[in-house]
This record gives structure tokens, sequence and C-alpha cells, in this order.
């Protein structure tokens, strides 16, 4: 079920133990950078180099919690952090 956002803390421990789970490897293709964070489905971030693909990843992250939790879809426990909403949304 839908429900309200965590407290920012409790967001922000989630995106920085889910970025220490990030891998990236640089393209052959074109020569850019890929990173994922295999563990979290559909996270994942293309740029021209290291630091824009991090913080490009980093943004993905960050919409794509907001949206699971907006649309009550289930958000992995990540070193015991839970984002499940504990309140609906009315």
């Amino acid at each position: 079920m839908p429900g309200t956002l965590p407290p920012n803390d409790l967001l922000t421990e989630y995106i920085e133990v889910a970025m220490a789970e990030a891998v990236y490897e640089i393209l052959e293709d074109d020569g850019s950078h890929y990173g994922e964070i295999p563990c979290l489905p559909g996270v994942y971030a293309n740029a021209e180099n290291l630091d824009d693909c991090r913080l490009l990843l980093r943004e993905v992250l960050e919409g794509w919690i907001i949206l699971g939790i907006e649309l009550g879809h289930p958000i992995p426990v990540l070193q015991s952090i839970d984002l499940t909403p504990k309140e609906k949304i009315i």
C-alpha cells in the first residue's frame, strides 16, 4: 500500500548504503561510464565520465525510491534499513 516518505535521516542513510553497492564500468563502444545498483532493479545510469555517472545514479536512485513508495512497490531492505511505509496516504 502506498505510504508516506520515511524521515530524511533514514532516507539519506539508505541512499548512502545503496550507493556503496553501486558498480561501474566503462563501455567499450563509446567510452562512457555505466553504473548500476544490482540489488535494486532498474537503478542504473550512463554518463560521459565517472563523476557524472555517480551523480546521475544517485538522482535515479532517489527518484526510484520516491516513486516506489508512492506507488506502494516493495523497497528492498538494505543493511536492516527498511523504507516500507508504516502509514497509508489518504
